[in-house]
């Protein structure tokens, strides 16, 4: 297999979103797969909205996606002098020219053309003047007088463009600054490109970027645009649909490895399976079976893959995730093996790392701080439920070990013994643990807590809610 070379090269503009985080997966993959390499190249010309916390923010999020990149990013604004050199190469061998015409006066053309019912451009007008260089003069490409621009896009298939649709495009502006085709045709040559898969916006920059391939004598590499995403009611996706930068999902508690599965998933598929490890897609992404079709986004689809993915997740692991929500929520530092547990009791009711680390709170915090759910209050703490608390508070101080095996079975003997069943008696214990009717099992909650804490918290309701 022919190794690939790949590149992602986002624009420092804003921080990463769902669709250039697509885009930079599909060519991890895509070299991954062969063996090949994957560059990271960030397109910062645009000097007025560029910021350096912007390119800060796209490697930290391409760094928790995974998405490893050979060598050391490539930066467009060191690399004026080498791609002005490229543009001296069009000058010299007659397949660029000078021209003097000012934007204003391209627009007039562009005008009057589009008055007469024809495609707007530039006329050409000063392919044949022989100009040379002055201030406020550009250098435009000279395409060919006639002939079709043909490709075989790995996503759309074969695409062909008559070059009569298109017009002498600059590729140096008369501020002596090179044009984005111009930049990107001879940064992907110069860091050996072979394939350029991109989101489809690019497609008409496309036949533009192979004339300039072919004028300077340089291989064309294979091309290939994927769809964008849209919303779930089929129009441009937006905030309003869920969609937010991939700082932003990191900061909501997903796990990296679903929204790559997940977003993976809109726009490519391997049979039936929805559900990949890393593994599998650096296997089986080979850059078929990309989809000409856009497709959909559906956040609760996307919370549904989080979940899995955080069963699976090895508890360790998991545990070392949450820290920092754990942290951030105001509960402390628990030890590492404290998290385990915790995870272990929570982590098949939560769909994320946020929720779950708030779902730990009321095992966290003190007896007297327990937040109690009025409506389980009132219903579970009654003269009858108190009866029993006191009862269990009582036996459970006598279990040794405190362990959850010996809580068990204090608790199973509690209720045969006085021939009850267990839904009379678990209500009140659970509400007086948790604050409400949920969690994990009651020997387990126990455990967790201990034995002082647990008593102190079947104890609290004897005084009142």
């Amino acid at each position: 297999m022919t190794a690939v070379v790949t590149r992602f090269a986002p624009s420092p503009t804003g921080h990463l979103h769902i669709g250039g985080a697509r885009t930079a997966i599909f060519c991890w993959l895509l070299a991954r797969h062969s063996g090949g390499r994957f560059y990271l190249r960030i397109e910062d010309t645009d000097l007025l909205r560029s910021r350096q916390e912007y390119t800060d923010s796209i490697l930290a999020s391409m760094r928790w996606l995974g998405l490893d990149w050979d060598g050391e990013p490539v930066y467009q604004t060191q690399r004026t002098d080498l791609y002005n050199r490229y543009v001296d190469r069009l000058l010299q061998s007659g397949h660029a020219y000078w021209c003097s015409c000012t934007p204003e006066e391209v627009e007039v053309m562009r005008e009057e053309a589009r008055q007469k019912g024809l495609k707007p451009r530039y006329d050409g007008r000063c392919r044949e003047r022989g100009l040379g260089p002055a201030e406020g003069r550009c250098v435009r490409l000279r395409l060919p007088a006639s002939g079709k621009v043909l490709f075989d896009d790995m996503v759309k298939g074969k695409i062909a463009v008559d070059v009569a649709e298109l017009d002498d495009m600059v590729v140096r502006r008369a501020d002596g600054m090179p044009t984005y085709n111009m930049a990107v045709v001879v940064d992907d040559h110069e860091m050996g490109v072979t394939h350029v898969l991109r989101g489809d916006d690019h497609i008409s920059n496309t036949p533009r970027q192979i004339l300039l391939y072919e004028a300077l004598g340089l291989p064309v590499p294979r091309f290939g645009h994927v769809p964008m995403i849209l919303g779930p009611d089929r129009q441009k996706l937006s905030k309003r649909h869920g969609a937010r930068a991939v700082i932003e999902y990191r900061q909501d508690g997903l796990l990296p490895q679903a929204l790559v599965n997940y977003l993976v998933r809109l726009g490519w598929s391997h049979g039936n399976q929805e559900l990949f490890s890393q593994e599998e897609l650096v296997r089986y992404f080979d850059g078929t079976s990309l989809n000409p079709a856009a497709a959909a986004f559906d956040p609760a689809k996307l919370q549904w893959c989080n979940a899995h993915f955080m069963r699976e997740t090895p508890l360790p692991l998991l545990a070392e995730m949450v820290a920092p929500f754990v942290e951030e929520a105001g509960l402390g530092t628990p030890a590492p093996q404290r998290l385990e547990a915790l995870c272990r009791m929570f982590r098949e009711r939560a769909d994320n790392l946020r929720d779950m680390a708030e779902s730990f709170r009321p095992l966290l915090v003190p007896a007297a701080e327990l937040d109690y759910r009025q409506k389980d209050a009132d219903k579970h703490f009654t003269g009858a439920g108190k009866a029993h608390l006191r009862a269990l508070a009582g036996i459970f101080g006598a279990c040794a070990p405190f362990a959850a095996e010996n809580i068990e079975a204090a608790l199973n003997a509690y209720v045969a013994d006085n021939g009850l069943k267990f839904k009379e008696v678990a209500p009140p214990v659970r509400t007086a643990l948790m604050g409400y009717m949920g969690g994990s099992h009651l020997n387990e909650i126990m455990a967790f807590l201990g034995r002082e804490e647990t008593l102190a918290r079947l104890e609290r309701p004897q005084g009142g809610v």
